[in-house]
C-alpha cells in the first residue's frame, strides 16, 4: 500500500489542477484499485465477463469523467468502492435483460447461466435495499459502501465521512440489522 503522503501529495497536486495529477494517484494506488475491485467481485461465478482489471478500468474512466476533488485517501476509495458498485449494478441490469430475452430468441439456460442469473438478482436486491436505507438514512448508507465495499476499516470510514469511529461502529451495526431485516423477505424465511 502506498504511503500515506504520497497518495495526498498526487490528490493537493489534483485539486491545484495539475493535468496528469489524477493519472499519477491512480498509478500510485493501482494495487489497491485492483484489491477493491476483487473483493466487490468476491464470490461471483467463473466465466463472467467482468474481470478485475476490467472492473478497475471501468471505474477509471468514471472517476475520471467526473468527480473529484477528492478531500483525502479515505474519500477517494469510498467514491471509487461507489463507482465499482454502479459499474456492477449495470452490469447485472444487462444480464438481467439478457436473461429475460432482451429480444432474442430463446436459448438453453445451462447451470452456469442460471448461477450468473442468480447473482444478478441478488447484487441488484442489495442495490436496492441500500438506495432505500440512502433515502432513509443516508450516512448508514455511506458506512456500508465504505466498509462493505470499499473494504475500509473503522477509522478510514469515519476519516472519510468526517464522523468519529464510535459513530461508525454504531452505524455499521444499525445498517447491517436493517439490511438484513430488509433482505429477509427476499431471500425467503430464515433457518
Amino acid at each position: 500500500m502506498p504511503e500515506r503522503g504520497h497518495v495526498t501529495g498526487a490528490l493537493d497536486r489534483l485539486r491545484a489542477g495539475e493535468p496528469d495529477a489524477f493519472d499519477q494517484l491512480v498509478a500510485l494506488i493501482y494495487k489497491d484499485l485492483r484489491r477493491l475491485a476483487r473483493r466487490q467481485l468476491g464470490g461471483r461465478p467463473p466465466g463472467q465477463t467482468l474481470s478485475t482489471t476490467g472492473l478497475v478500468h471501468e471505474a477509471y474512466l468514471k472517476l475520471r469523467g467526473g468527480g473529484g476533488p477528492w478531500r483525502d485517501r479515505g474519500h477517494f476509495f469510498a467514491v471509487a468502492a461507489t463507482a465499482m458498485r454502479h459499474i456492477l449494478i449495470d452490469y447485472a441490469k444487462r444480464r438481467r435483460r439478457q436473461k429475460r430475452g432482451d429480444g432474442q430468441a430463446p436459448v438453453t439456460l445451462d447451470e452456469a447461466s442460471l448461477a450468473v442469473s442468480r447473482e444478478a438478482d441478488h447484487l441488484i436486491a442489495v442495490d436496492e435495499a441500500l438506495q432505500v436505507l440512502a433515502a432513509r438514512e443516508p450516512r448508514l448508507a455511506r458506512v456500508v459502501e465504505c466498509r462493505f465495499f470499499a473494504g475500509l476499516s473503522e477509522e478510514e470510514t469515519a476519516e472519510a465521512l468526517g464522523v468519529s469511529a464510535r459513530t461508525v461502529q454504531r452505524d455499521w451495526a444499525q445498517a447491517r440489522a436493517w439490511l438484513g431485516g430488509e433482505m429477509a423477505p427476499r431471500n425467503g424465511p430464515r433457518p
